[in-house]
C-alpha cells in the first residue's frame, strides 16, 4: 500500500484519461468566524492544519496598484516546521524556503523569526480575468470577473522536470467533485500493481475536486499530499491545498478563462514605489530579464541599479522596493 501511495503522489494527476461522469458534491470549505485575526479551516476527509492567521480565501483589493498583500513574520514554536508554517499562511513550500535561506525546513529553532512572504506583484497579463497561473512562483491568482478590483491567490504544486505544466490560454471545460482517477498507462507501466481506477477517498491524488482545462490532459485539482504544494510534483497538472480547492471549485464556472504564464521576474508599483519580485527558475540571466521587464513597463527611469542587482542576486521571491 505504501508503494501505491508513493507512486500516486508522484503521478499527481489524470494525464490523458477522463474524469468520471459521476458527480457527488462534497462538503464545501468550512470557515469558522475569525477571532483575534485567526480562523480555523477544515475540509471533510482531510487533516485540518493549525489555526490560520490568514484566511485561505482572503480577498485583496487591487485599486491602481499592482502589488498586493504584505510581508508578515512568525515566531517558531515547538514542533513547527516550515512546511506547516507555509500552510498556515496559505503559502507553498518554495515561498517560505526562498524567503528564509539557510533555515532548517524541518526543525527550525524555536523562537526564530520566520519571514512570511504574503506579498505579491501581480503577473503582467493583457487581461486580468479568471485564473492566472505563474509557473516560476508556483502561484494561482483568481479574478472573479474581467478587470476585477479584487483578487484571490493560492499556492500550487506544478509539473516536474520533463513533465512541465504548459503555458498558454485555456478555459475550464469540465468540473467534477469527488472525481475518480483513471491511472494512465504510462504510470501502470512503472508499477503494474497499481489499480486501473482509484475511487474518491484519502488515496485519490486528485483530492476532492477537479477542474479540467480545454487542454484535456491538464487539471487543476486538490491533492492527498499537501506537502507537495510549492514543489514540482505532478505530470503537468496544478495541485491546490485540500482547503483551497473546494473554495475555488465553487466559484469557477465552465468556460472560465485560464492563463498560464512563465514570469520568474515581475515588476510592479504601489503608490510611488517600484517593486521587483524575483523567483528562482533555473539557469538564466536574471538581471537581463529584470531590465527587460522594467523596460516593458516604462519603469527603468524610476529605479536604482544597485537595488536591482541585489534583488536578482538574492532571489527571495519577496517583492522588494528598487526605487529611491
Amino acid at each position: 500500500m505504501k508503494k501505491i501511495l508513493f507512486v500516486l503522489f508522484l503521478a499527481g494527476c489524470a494525464s490523458v484519461n477522463p474524469l468520471s461522469k459521476e458527480t457527488t458534491y462534497a462538503q464545501d470549505l468550512v470557515v469558522t468566524p475569525p477571532e483575534a485575526n485567526s480562523l480555523e479551516i477544515s475540509v471533510e476527509g482531510t487533516q485540518p492544519p493549525k489555526s490560520f492567521p490568514v484566511s485561505a480565501n482572503q480577498e485583496y483589493l487591487i485599486g491602481k496598484d499592482s502589488v498586493i498583500g504584505m510581508v508578515r513574520y512568525y515566531s517558531v514554536m515547538k514542533n513547527d516546521s516550515l512546511i506547516e508554517i507555509a500552510r498556515m499562511f496559505n503559502l507553498g513550500f518554495n515561498s517560505i524556503e526562498d524567503a528564509n535561506p539557510g533555515l532548517d525546513p524541518f526543525v527550525p529553532p524555536v523562537d526564530t523569526r520566520v519571514i512570511v512572504s504574503t506579498e505579491w506583484v501581480l503577473p503582467a497579463v493583457k487581461v486580468r480575468e479568471g485564473i492566472i497561473i505563474n509557473i516560476p512562483e508556483m502561484r494561482l491568482y483568481f479574478f472573479p470577473y474581467k478587470n476585477s478590483r479584487f483578487v484571490y491567490t493560492f499556492p500550487i504544486g506544478i509539473g516536474d522536470d520533463g513533465k512541465e505544466t504548459p503555458t498558454g490560454t485555456y478555459s475550464i471545460s469540465q468540473k467534477r467533485a469527488q472525481p475518480y482517477w483513471y491511472v494512465p498507462k504510462s504510470i501502470k507501466k512503472e508499477d503494474p500493481k497499481l489499480p486501473d481506477v482509484v475511487p474518491p477517498g484519502p488515496e485519490n491524488p486528485l483530492g476532492t475536486h477537479a477542474l479540467r482545462l480545454s487542454a484535456s490532459s491538464i487539471l487543476i485539482h486538490g491533492t492527498n499530499r499537501p506537502w507537495g504544494i510549492g514543489r514540482k510534483v505532478s505530470h503537468g497538472c496544478i495541485h491546490l491545498y485540500p482547503e483551497d480547492i473546494p473554495w475555488l471549485f465553487k466559484r469557477v464556472k465552465k468556460g472560465t478563462r485560464v492563463t498560464i504564464v512563465k514570469q520568474p521576474v515581475k515588476a510592479g508599483t504601489r503608490g510611488n514605489r517600484v517593486y521587483l519580485q524575483v523567483h528562482n527558475h533555473g539557469n538564466m540571466n536574471y538581471l537581463r530579464e529584470a531590465l527587460t521587464v522594467l523596460g516593458r513597463q516604462n519603469l527603468i527611469s524610476r529605479v536604482n541599479p544597485a537595488k536591482i542587482k541585489q534583488a536578482v542576486s538574492e532571489r527571495t521571491g519577496i517583492p522588494v522596493v528598487i526605487s529611491d
